[in-house]
């Protein structure tokens, strides 16, 4: 058996774009998780890939800028590789503007924007119009063209197809060898926590819908807390709940209905449109907001890809390519906000 250089322990989206962009750079790579691919929260149906606003500039907002223009030539590369599409999109985004003091700091983030996003995507306000755009109470909306979205589904279903092309296949059961990368999301916070004075990470439960609606190529829209994500598939999602406190993980209730009733008030074009899916998961939430990355300072040997909550598809790009980088050569690209201790 050919020697391994890698084992990937989680195969959600930090972990098979690890995996990837290890199997990318040459390694030979083992990725393992008992329930399969995107049996957790990376087996969603939202898909947002939104950024910070251009505001109070730092490392964290730069990583991220920098993995959302990436997106599209990471989705791109992992589709020709394994022939099955991730319903990537970047078709920008629309939000109502609440008042007059909002409006003003929407207009002053267009500044910021045209010189934080480097001329390559815009942030600006714009009047309110019909059809596929929520009502504005002053009239206005905020449209950005940086922001994108996947189906997160198809987009670990690419991701699978593309490693199975490279002969990677993701494994019930394996011994680690090689350097050992963690991304077993909520549920791993529990070993990294251990002997520290609190936990490291907790698990938030959301559930969203799907709506048979067709909407394909159109922006999405942030409404009121609201994500509505309209999907190339004739879908739309819309998500999501924040559930600190839950008993079953991927149990749906009414706060899901609830959620489908709020769209609908904000966006009356999707009245009638059938429910053809309800989703609940749990997205793992670092204590520090934002991804957990780098070496497991208890483990020589072991590395940490967790945390991704509400971005860890917009994350994956930069995270893959960090991770392999400080795996494989040594070379340590976390910002200081990302790294495990940060956590701790």
């Amino acid at each position: 058996m050919a020697r391994i250089d890698v084992t990937v322990r989680g195969a959600g989206i930090f972990g098979l774009s690890v995996a990837w962009a290890c199997a990318q750079r040459g390694a030979k790579v083992q990725l393992v998780d008992p329930v399969g691919a995107g049996a957790g929260s990376s087996g969603g149906i939202v898909g947002a890939l939104a950024p910070h606003v251009p505001e109070n500039w730092n490392d964290k907002k730069a990583f991220q800028l920098e993995s959302l223009l990436a997106a599209e030539a990471f989705w791109s590369g992992i589709e020709a590789a394994g022939s099955v599409t991730a319903g990537y999109g970047r078709f920008g985004r629309l939000q109502p503007v609440a008042d007059e003091r909002a409006l003003e700091l929407a207009r002053g983030r267009s500044a910021g924007a045209a010189k934080l996003w480097q001329g390559r995507a815009v942030w600006e306000v714009v009047e309110a119009f019909g059809g596929w755009a929520p009502a504005s109470p002053t009239g206005y909306l905020i449209r950005d063209t940086l922001s994108a979205h996947l189906h997160p589904r198809r987009a670990v279903a690419a991701l699978v197809a593309a490693l199975a092309a490279r002969g990677i296949t993701v494994e019930a059961e394996a011994l680690d060898a090689g350097a050992v990368v963690w991304a077993t999301g909520w549920q791993g916070f529990e070993a990294l926590s251990e002997g520290r004075s609190r936990p490291v990470g907790v698990g938030v439960k959301g559930q969203a819908a799907l709506l048979r609606h067709d909407a394909a190529g159109m922006p999405q829209l942030f409404v009121e807390g609201l994500h509505v994500i309209p999907h190339q598939d004739g879908t739309v999602a819309i998500g999501s709940t924040s559930e600190r406190e839950f008993d079953v993980p991927d149990a749906v209730d009414g706060q899901c209905d609830a959620l489908v009733a709020r769209a609908v008030a904000a966006l009356p074009v999707l009245s009638g449109a059938k429910v053809v899916q309800r989703w609940a998961g749990v997205r793992p939430r670092a204590r520090s907001r934002a991804p957990m990355l780098g070496a497991w300072p208890d483990r020589p040997g072991h590395f940490v890809a967790n945390g991704g909550f509400k971005i860890g598809f917009g994350m994956a790009p930069k995270v893959a390519e960090v991770m392999a980088e400080l795996v494989l050569e040594g070379r340590d690209r976390v910002p200081e906000g990302f790294r495990v201790e940060a956590s701790f």
